[in-house]
């Protein structure tokens, strides 16, 4: 059992049968199945990065958390995850799990409206984004690293919806799952300039970045906001500010219940991400 609660007004955190999860009260509300993982349970699957043994052990994580959850496995989908900004659309009933298949390699976003589909995404510090469409019946699941989020992806997600199932997005609901935050996420200068670049349009930089100082050799250090930078691209497509909940809860300050990579290196687990129609 976890140290601590981290429920609040946005989720609420549970127990049940061995697992600690997280979910968004407004999609409960909506009746959406769903969930966030919160350690011990890993969701490594990674060919070449995991062992066959925490391969399987990652495997039968994925299995009972489903159960736990109330979705069927089988019909659960993740995309292989290489921070592209590519979302791309389910448009088919798995016969079985399908993680990181050769269908979805250098996709790091779903989104379908089949009935049963339960969408999957992994992270240790980066945004995972769930969306919902109540009207249209839509849902999607972004991961959204800093590299993904630059290059757009959490338009990207919402395009998607809106040209593929003539979604409005003032109806969209987008759930901001744990993620590294501004207050851990230091950078250098070469990232710090990419976003400069990147979003000066938005007239929000000084929103977006803080000097924080120089490190030990002298170089300049920032932190960026990446949850705001996403927040604001959300809102250049539309997406309502009250229709974005976000969690508000920083992976590296709790790292000792949620994954983290810059709090466990690369020994870090992963958390997943499920949402389900």
């Amino acid at each position: 059992m976890g140290l601590r609660d981290l429920s609040n007004e946005v989720v609420i955190h549970k127990r049940e049968n061995g697992f600690e999860f997280l979910q968004f009260r407004k999609l409960l509300e909506l009746g959406v199945k769903h969930a966030y993982s919160l350690k011990p349970h890993f969701f490594n699957t990674r060919p070449g990065v995991v062992s066959s043994e925490t391969y399987s052990a990652a495997v039968d994580n994925y299995a009972r958390f489903c159960n736990v959850i109330g979705v069927d496995v089988n019909k659960l989908v993740k995309p292989n995850q290489t921070h592209t900004n590519c979302v791309k659309i389910v448009d088919n009933l798995p016969g079985k799990m399908s993680i990181e298949e050769d269908m979805f390699k250098d996709v790091d976003g779903l989104v379908t409206n089949i009935e049963g589909v339960s969408l999957a995404s992994v992270n240790a510090d980066c945004i995972l984004l769930l969306f919902y469409d109540p009207v249209k019946r839509v849902i999607g699941n972004v991961h959204s690293g800093w590299r993904g989020t630059f290059a757009k992806i959490a338009a990207n997600g919402v395009n998607k919806m809106v040209q593929s199932y003539g979604c409005n997005p003032e109806d969209i609901i987008v759930c901001i799952c744990p993620s590294i935050r501004k207050c851990h996420f230091e950078v250098k200068e070469d990232v710090k300039k990419l976003c400069e670049d990147t979003f000066g349009y938005t007239n929000r930089l000084n929103d977006f970045i803080e000097y924080i100082g120089k490190d030990i050799d002298g170089t300049g250090k920032w932190r960026i906001d990446t949850v705001l930078v996403t927040k604001v691209l959300l809102q250049e497509c539309e997406i309502k500010e009250n229709n974005i909940y976000d969690c508000g809860i920083c992976s590296v300050c709790n790292k000792d219940i949620i994954h983290s990579y810059r709090g466990d290196g690369k020994d870090a687990g992963r958390g997943t991400a499920i949402i389900s129609l």
